[in-house]
């Protein structure tokens, strides 16, 4: 289980846009294809589509559910551990400022976000 470096900006930019990488791995989409996507929900909802709530509905729609990861140890729960945790299956896991895609036990980042506290993860259901 490891990062594995990931960045499906078709300029290879590493800007704001953890919340449209994350979607596009785990959705097998294209960046702009999420972008595009996000952007149209953001404007239907008034809201950012970087906001939970939209990115949210987003997944929601494609399949995903949202899980709350226990609140036993906080500080001590990595990106890392849940994926050693979870070797099998897609996920989204947000912390409080960012968003990251695992899937069967790797973590897909720009950066090794490995040691990020995750809150909830989103899952997509068979």
């Amino acid at each position: 289980m490891a990062w594995k470096f990931f960045n499906p900006n078709p300029c290879n930019l590493l800007v704001g846009d953890c919340t449209v990488r994350a979607i596009a791995l785990a959705t097998i989409q294209d960046w702009h294809t999420v972008h595009r996507g996000l952007s149209l929900l953001s404007d239907e909802m008034c809201d950012m589509s970087s906001s939970n709530r939209v990115w949210g509905e987003y997944l929601y729609i494609r399949g995903f559910r949202r899980h709350i990861i226990p609140d036993t140890c906080p500080p001590c729960y990595t990106i890392r551990q849940f994926c050693n945790d979870h070797p099998y299956g897609i996920y989204i896991l947000a912390t409080g400022t960012h968003v990251v895609a695992c899937k069967d036990g790797d973590y897909f980042d720009t950066w090794d976000s490995g040691q990020e506290v995750p809150i909830y993860y989103w899952k997509k259901e068979e």
